[in-house]
């Protein structure tokens, strides 16, 4: 544990991490900043500033999935620059490990992997032809593709960087934002709030339980 000492005050660096991550969990979860600040003992103003000082975009809630990836560090790496807030990218040998698991457990990842997907405004797809088709029909809506090559692919695949930061440039500018907003996402947009996403959690254990090296996370 690490001690500040200020004047006659000792401050522990931990005991603040604990309140702040308190603090913004809760207002991630939807309740609102006064709400906020009377479960705390704290100002109102506090908790906007804090959610002001560490800021890094605004806009909508975006997802990366990619597979089979060859450069998985260059693509997360990516994804930080952006604060993408879901990332999930398999090699081919990850991906073909799946397999070994039973078919009820190979379900209910998929059903939760997709359950969470749900809840994300932009979802950047890097897969097969038929992958990016198959992920459409299953959400009922388009995703933003950046297509590795016809179906089956079987080797894993270096994912153009480049070509990856304009389409996330494009999906978290502030005009995609303000568009995003006025259209609205059906319950969150009518109540002005949402659920905080605990099914980020449970989706990355049950992959973690898998075999081999999956890339799971939720900023």
């Amino acid at each position: 544990m690490r001690f500040f000492r200020v004047g006659n005050k000792v401050i522990s660096r931990e005991k603040l991490y604990e309140m702040i991550t308190e603090i913004l969990s809760e207002r991630e979860g939807g309740a609102t900043q006064e709400q906020t600040a009377r479960t705390h003992g704290v100002q109102r103003s506090f908790v906007s500033f804090l959610e002001s000082l560490g800021e890094v975009r605004r806009g909508p809630r975006v997802a990366i999935i990619g597979f089979p990836v060859k450069n998985v560090e260059e693509v997360e790496a990516t994804a930080e620059k952006y604060a993408v807030e879901f990332v999930l990218l398999l090699s081919q040998i990850e991906r073909e490990s799946l397999g070994g698991g039973s078919a009820g457990d190979l379900l209910n990842l998929a059903l939760e992997t997709m359950a969470e997907l749900v809840d994300y405004d932009v979802i950047v797809l890097m897969a097969s032809d038929y992958r990016v088709e198959l992920f459409e029909k299953i959400l009922g809506r388009p995703v933003v593709p950046l297509t590795l090559g016809a179906s089956p692919i079987t080797e894993d695949q270096v994912i153009d960087v480049k070509e990856l930061e304009t389409a996330l440039e494009g999906v978290t500018s502030p005009k995609r934002a303000a568009s995003g907003k006025k259209a609205g996402r059906g319950k969150r947009a009518a109540s002005g709030k949402r659920k905080r996403p605990s099914r980020t959690k449970r989706v990355a254990d049950r992959i973690r339980g898998t075999e081999g090296r999956w890339k799971l996370s939720s900023r």
